[in-house]
């Protein structure tokens, strides 16, 4: 069941980056490159998706996507500003028009008592802005992994139903 809905998001996504003659990329922390595959399963993807950048390590989020140290510091890799800081870096490494990001705990270990195992915070960028938003997902760790991109997917759409240039 969860195939079906990737692959229908992810072919929707496609089709209308190419309609609006927009580009995607994805900076991903817990999904491992799980959005980028699902992307690059839609036959015709390399129209409009640039690539991804798996950001596990948290050297990765500073020193590729340019994440500041502050951030990383202060409050940590699983944070909104975060999750903001990998979308704009993403956009701006990969060169697209529309970038997500997706950072969080998806256990069976970490977590913290303000995020606990399950907290995902996913990031989109676009010319418009860039905004964060806080998910909690239960589950397994797979199960997580995946609602988080089925969630990646869908915010993206969203971004795409209003003007993004």
């Amino acid at each position: 069941m969860a195939d079906v809905v990737y692959q229908e998001l992810a072919k929707d996504l496609i089709s209308l980056c190419r309609d609006k003659h927009l580009t995607l990329g994805t900076a991903e922390s817990c999904t491992g490159g799980m959005i980028a595959a699902q992307l690059t399963s839609v036959p015709g993807a390399s129209d409009v998706f640039r690539g991804g950048v798996v950001s596990y390590a948290t050297a990765v989020k500073h020193d590729v996507l340019g994440v500041p140290q502050r951030i990383l510091d202060e409050q940590g890799p699983v944070c909104a500003d975060c999750a903001e800081a990998m979308a704009d870096g993403a956009r701006r490494v990969l060169r697209c028009s529309l970038a997500c990001s997706v950072t969080g705990f998806a256990g069976p270990g970490g977590g913290t008592e303000k995020d606990p195992v399950g907290v995902v915070y996913i990031g989109i960028a676009s010319p418009r802005g860039t905004s964060a938003r806080r998910f909690i997902f239960e589950g397994s760790r797979e199960n997580i992994r995946r609602q988080t991109v089925v969630q990646a997917l869908s915010l993206l759409l969203m971004a795409l139903s209003v003007r993004t240039d």
